[in-house]
Protein backbone atom coordinates (compact mmCIF):
# COMPACT_ATOMS: atom_id res chain seq x y z
CA UNK A 1 0.00 0.00 0.00
CA UNK A 2 1.59 3.66 -1.09
CA UNK A 3 2.05 5.64 1.72
CA UNK A 4 0.74 9.62 1.14
CA UNK A 5 3.34 11.93 0.43
CA UNK A 6 4.67 14.09 3.91
CA UNK A 7 5.92 17.58 2.64
CA UNK A 8 8.88 19.11 4.33
CA UNK A 9 10.30 22.56 4.73
CA UNK A 10 13.79 23.01 4.52
CA UNK A 11 15.14 24.01 7.80
CA UNK A 12 17.92 24.21 10.42
CA UNK A 13 19.14 21.94 13.26
CA UNK A 14 16.70 24.30 16.44
CA UNK A 15 18.44 21.59 19.16
CA UNK A 16 19.56 18.34 19.86
CA UNK A 17 22.22 15.98 20.81
CA UNK A 18 24.70 13.67 19.71
CA UNK A 19 25.95 10.72 21.83
CA UNK A 20 27.81 7.33 22.23
CA UNK A 21 27.93 4.83 24.22
CA UNK A 22 31.36 3.60 25.00
CA UNK A 23 32.56 0.25 26.61
CA UNK A 24 36.06 -0.17 28.22
CA UNK A 25 37.86 -2.75 30.61
CA UNK A 26 37.44 -0.05 33.59
CA UNK A 27 33.68 0.99 32.92
CA UNK A 28 31.19 1.97 30.35
CA UNK A 29 30.61 5.57 29.69
CA UNK A 30 28.99 7.86 27.57
CA UNK A 31 30.41 11.04 25.79
CA UNK A 32 27.31 13.38 24.24
CA UNK A 33 27.32 17.22 22.67
CA UNK A 34 24.67 19.35 22.22
CA UNK A 35 26.66 21.61 19.91
CA UNK A 36 25.16 20.13 16.95
CA UNK A 37 24.36 22.11 13.39
CA UNK A 38 22.90 21.41 10.05
CA UNK A 39 20.35 21.82 7.73
CA UNK A 40 17.37 19.95 5.47
CA UNK A 41 16.48 21.07 2.19
CA UNK A 42 12.60 21.07 1.67
CA UNK A 43 10.68 18.51 -0.75
CA UNK A 44 7.34 17.36 -1.15
CA UNK A 45 7.63 14.22 0.75
CA UNK A 46 10.25 12.96 2.53
CA UNK A 47 11.82 10.72 0.18
CA UNK A 48 13.21 13.83 -1.04
CA UNK A 49 14.83 15.07 1.76
CA UNK A 50 18.39 15.71 1.63
CA UNK A 51 20.66 17.52 4.17
CA UNK A 52 23.55 17.75 6.51
CA UNK A 53 24.61 17.54 9.99
CA UNK A 54 27.32 17.85 11.90
CA UNK A 55 29.43 18.25 15.56
CA UNK A 56 33.03 19.85 16.76
CA UNK A 57 34.67 16.84 18.06
CA UNK A 58 36.09 18.62 21.04
CA UNK A 59 32.22 19.42 22.18
CA UNK A 60 31.91 15.47 22.43
CA UNK A 61 31.87 15.40 26.19
CA UNK A 62 32.28 12.37 28.94
CA UNK A 63 32.15 13.99 32.26
CA UNK A 64 35.94 12.74 32.95
CA UNK A 65 38.52 15.06 31.77
CA UNK A 66 41.08 12.70 31.46
CA UNK A 67 39.26 10.16 29.28
CA UNK A 68 37.87 13.46 27.36
CA UNK A 69 41.77 14.14 26.64
CA UNK A 70 42.25 10.88 25.41
CA UNK A 71 39.20 10.73 22.92
CA UNK A 72 40.44 14.34 21.26
CA UNK A 73 44.20 12.39 20.97
CA UNK A 74 42.21 9.39 19.50
CA UNK A 75 40.25 11.10 17.12
CA UNK A 76 43.13 13.92 16.40
CA UNK A 77 40.68 16.64 16.84
CA UNK A 78 42.99 19.79 16.11
CA UNK A 79 43.83 17.57 12.45
CA UNK A 80 39.89 16.28 12.06
CA UNK A 81 37.91 18.68 13.92
CA UNK A 82 34.41 17.85 12.65
CA UNK A 83 31.61 14.95 12.82
CA UNK A 84 29.29 14.98 9.60
CA UNK A 85 27.02 13.23 7.87
CA UNK A 86 25.37 14.00 4.42
CA UNK A 87 21.69 13.19 3.85
CA UNK A 88 21.58 12.00 0.15
CA UNK A 89 18.51 9.75 0.11
CA UNK A 90 15.59 8.78 2.68
CA UNK A 91 13.47 5.51 2.43
CA UNK A 92 9.84 4.95 4.35
CA UNK A 93 10.36 1.93 6.64
CA UNK A 94 6.38 2.16 7.66
CA UNK A 95 4.76 4.30 9.60
CA UNK A 96 2.23 7.40 8.57
CA UNK A 97 0.92 10.68 9.97
CA UNK A 98 2.89 12.51 12.38
CA UNK A 99 5.62 9.47 13.02
CA UNK A 100 7.10 8.05 10.08
CA UNK A 101 10.31 5.32 10.35
CA UNK A 102 12.97 5.66 7.53
CA UNK A 103 16.09 4.62 7.05
CA UNK A 104 18.36 7.74 6.00
CA UNK A 105 21.04 6.46 2.72
CA UNK A 106 24.58 9.10 3.54
CA UNK A 107 28.18 9.30 3.49
CA UNK A 108 29.31 9.61 7.61
CA UNK A 109 32.55 11.42 7.89
CA UNK A 110 34.88 10.65 11.01
CA UNK A 111 38.49 11.00 11.69
CA UNK A 112 38.80 11.73 7.85
CA UNK A 113 37.50 9.16 6.65
CA UNK A 114 34.13 9.05 4.67
CA UNK A 115 31.87 5.63 4.69
CA UNK A 116 28.58 4.76 3.25
CA UNK A 117 25.92 4.10 5.24
CA UNK A 118 22.41 3.67 6.20
CA UNK A 119 20.91 4.52 9.71
CA UNK A 120 17.71 3.63 10.96
CA UNK A 121 15.66 6.33 12.50
CA UNK A 122 12.23 7.99 12.88
CA UNK A 123 10.92 11.46 11.93
CA UNK A 124 8.24 13.32 14.17
CA UNK A 125 6.40 16.04 12.55
CA UNK A 126 4.89 18.39 15.81
CA UNK A 127 4.28 21.73 14.11
CA UNK A 128 7.40 23.12 12.44
CA UNK A 129 9.29 20.94 13.82
CA UNK A 130 10.95 17.81 12.81
CA UNK A 131 12.45 15.72 15.24
CA UNK A 132 15.30 12.82 13.72
CA UNK A 133 16.34 10.51 16.02
CA UNK A 134 18.97 7.81 15.10
CA UNK A 135 20.65 4.19 16.90
CA UNK A 136 23.10 2.87 15.14
CA UNK A 137 25.83 0.65 16.27
CA UNK A 138 29.92 1.65 15.01
CA UNK A 139 33.24 0.35 14.70
CA UNK A 140 35.89 3.00 15.76
CA UNK A 141 38.52 0.65 13.67
CA UNK A 142 36.13 1.57 10.44
CA UNK A 143 37.39 5.26 10.66
CA UNK A 144 40.91 4.31 11.50
CA UNK A 145 40.51 5.41 15.23
CA UNK A 146 43.51 3.72 16.97
CA UNK A 147 44.96 4.86 20.82
CA UNK A 148 42.33 2.89 22.13
CA UNK A 149 44.62 0.91 24.65
CA UNK A 150 46.61 2.60 27.44
CA UNK A 151 49.33 0.45 29.75
CA UNK A 152 50.06 -2.10 27.75
CA UNK A 153 46.65 -3.00 26.97
CA UNK A 154 45.47 -3.19 30.88
CA UNK A 155 42.95 -0.60 29.94
CA UNK A 156 40.77 -0.35 26.78
CA UNK A 157 38.10 0.84 25.34
CA UNK A 158 36.52 -1.30 23.16
CA UNK A 159 36.35 -0.40 19.46
CA UNK A 160 32.17 -0.83 18.93
CA UNK A 161 30.51 1.93 20.24
CA UNK A 162 26.29 2.77 19.83
CA UNK A 163 25.34 6.44 18.70
CA UNK A 164 22.67 8.18 19.33
CA UNK A 165 21.03 11.35 17.41
CA UNK A 166 18.49 13.04 18.47
CA UNK A 167 17.52 16.21 16.37
CA UNK A 168 14.93 18.59 15.88
CA UNK A 169 14.87 20.93 12.93
CA UNK A 170 12.93 23.88 12.88
CA UNK A 171 11.47 24.23 9.05
CA UNK A 172 11.64 27.40 7.08
CA UNK A 173 14.77 27.97 9.33
CA UNK A 174 18.38 28.49 8.61
CA UNK A 175 20.95 26.22 10.13
CA UNK A 176 23.17 27.59 12.89
CA UNK A 177 26.37 27.24 11.31
CA UNK A 178 27.45 28.65 7.77
CA UNK A 179 27.74 25.58 6.03
CA UNK A 180 29.86 22.33 5.07
CA UNK A 181 32.55 22.16 7.42
CA UNK A 182 36.26 19.68 6.89
CA UNK A 183 37.38 16.96 8.87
Amino acid sequence: MAQAPRAVAGGGVLSGSLSFDGHATAGDFTGTTTTVSGQLSGATDVTGVRGWVEAPVRSLKTGDGKRDRDLNKSMESEKYPVLRFDLVKVARTGGAGDSIGVILHGALRIHGVSRDVELPGTLQFRGQNVRVRSDFPLNLKDYRIGGLSKLLGMLKMYEDIEVHVDLVFRQGAQAASAGPGSS
